[in-house]
């Protein structure tokens, strides 16, 4: 596939064929995903691929109390029970939403789940120290997951990259025998599409975001 289309064709994927991702795609992706760039070249990352149903399930008992707090904290817990969008809603909006939970309730029928893990010695969290959340601690494993993206994208499989998971890191631990010395980054759930492909990623303008010289600035 043609880099640019994956890039504006890899949405996040919320319904799933239960056919199982074949051992030798999964070992592709990952082997070329390798290649992200990192800090120092250290590639602190760690995957640990589940396929299990039974993991799987508990995965998901795992991920929707996160997910039911993003959603109350949002304001959005009301909108599971409407069939249309309230007066003032995005349709796109109520729709994502819809599909997202759908994909919290049923996480377990995704035939891979990746944990992915970052060695947590080997990050330098160098905003650390400014008033704000860190941003840049995670900028030596991101790179890595959204190879995985790309990459499953090019095999024709779909993902779907949330990091809600990672509230209950201490049971995760436990279950998949995770050392010490790792932290979770993401899960990374992955299959066959159970919905098309776009043709192209709804996103804001370059106008938007983009800016020269000086914030606000034309490009």
């Amino acid at each position: 596939m043609e880099l640019y289309e994956a890039m504006t064709t890899t949405p996040a994927m919320r319904i799933f064929r239960p056919e199982p991702v074949p051992e030798d795609v999964l070992r592709r992706v990952l082997d070329h995903a390798r290649f992200a760039p990192s800090g120092g070249n250290r590639q602190p990352w760690g995957v640990v691929a589940v396929r299990e149903r039974a993991t799987r399930t508990r995965l998901r008992e795992l991920y929707v109390p996160s997910w039911e707090n993003y959603l109350d904290v949002q304001g959005a817990t009301p909108l599971l029970s409407m069939d249309e969008p309230p007066e003032g809603l995005d349709a796109m909006r109520f729709r994502m939403i819809k599909r997202a939970d759908h994909f919290a309730r049923h996480l377990d029928e995704v035939p891979l789940h990746l944990i992915v893990c970052a060695q947590l010695d080997e990050l330098a969290v160098v905003d650390a120290e400014l008033p704000r959340p860190s941003i840049v601690g995670g900028a030596s494993i991101y790179p890595f997951v959204q190879n995985i993206l790309l990459g499953f994208r090019h095999e024709g499989i779909g993902t779907s990259l949330t990091t809600l998971i990672t509230p209950a890191e201490p049971q995760v631990r436990e279950l998949l025998s995770l050392p010490d010395s790792v932290g979770i980054a993401a899960l990374v759930a992955a299959g066959y599409p159970g919905q098309s492909w776009p043709n192209r990623l709804s996103r804001k303008p370059l106008e938007e975001f983009a800016f020269g010289e000086k914030w606000g600035e034309p490009l």
